[in-house]
């Protein structure tokens, strides 16, 4: 029997490309569902989050999930990444980096958040590095003339931005938390204020006027809430 995206608490965006709001923090995750593929963006914040997420994915596509693409390296986003097995994972270049020599910080920033140890010290452990690093633009043929871009906009937010543009009618881009809708867009140690606005002119030119686009918390908005937000940051962060 087939499910359908809103009995599944989803969101459909477009034909074969959705997303849900992830308990919580109110993150997202994003899916998109090609010819016997399916490429999920971001995976949650524990590896049962991710659990969840693998199989809701998986009901709606009618097979396994084969692509993943990482928005950024934090916690409620990359958690969940380790039980995509067999899938290909895709990150900003230096995304690799962080897993590999900055997982204290990582796990401290869950468990500051409210993850309990427990889930942070399993997530950590498992963690997975992403097999392909993007340092440009990077096409996935997901199968039926369904394809999707990985964009390397950032820095920004992180200095490992990463964009998924899904191409129709409308366009969808995944914007990570490049763009956040539900509150102000947060400015960690690890982000780069004086390029943030830049990465969202990047955005915004890789989706254009018409296109829906997805933050990483919140419903999603359109290009001239993006412009907004760019304008807002670069008054906030003195950007000229």
């Amino acid at each position: 029997m087939t499910v359908t995206w809103e009995e599944l608490g989803w969101e459909r965006l477009a034909a074969g490309v959705g997303r849900c709001r992830l308990p919580g923090w109110d993150c997202t995750a994003g899916l998109v569902v090609g010819e016997g593929t399916a490429l999920l963006v971001d995976a949650g914040s524990s590896l049962a989050e991710g659990v969840r997420l693998r199989t809701a994915a998986e009901d709606l596509a009618g097979g396994r999930v084969t692509h993943l693409a990482l928005t950024h390296p934090h916690f409620d986003h990359v958690f969940g990444a380790a039980v995509f097995a067999g899938a290909e994972v895709y990150g900003a270049v230096g995304l690799d980096a962080v897993f590999a020599f900055e997982r204290a910080e990582l796990r401290l920033d869950a468990v500051r958040n409210g993850l309990p140890v427990a889930d942070a010290d399993e997530a950590v452990d498992a963690l997975v590095t992403p097999r392909h690093l993007v340092s440009g633009e990077w096409t996935l043929d997901l199968g039926c003339g369904r394809q999707a871009l990985l964009a390397n906009v950032g820095p920004g937010h992180t200095a490992h931005d990463l964009a998924v543009l899904v191409p129709g009618s409308p366009e969808v881009v995944f914007c990570g938390d490049l763009v956040e809708e539900s509150g102000e867009p947060q400015a960690g140690p690890d982000a780069v204020p004086a390029r943030w606005p830049d990465a969202l002119d990047r955005l915004l030119a890789l989706g254009g006027e018409d296109a829906v686009y997805v933050p990483g918390h919140g419903a999603a908005v359109d290009a001239a809430f993006v412009r907004r937000q760019r304008d807002e940051l670069a008054a906030r962060f003195g950007v000229i």
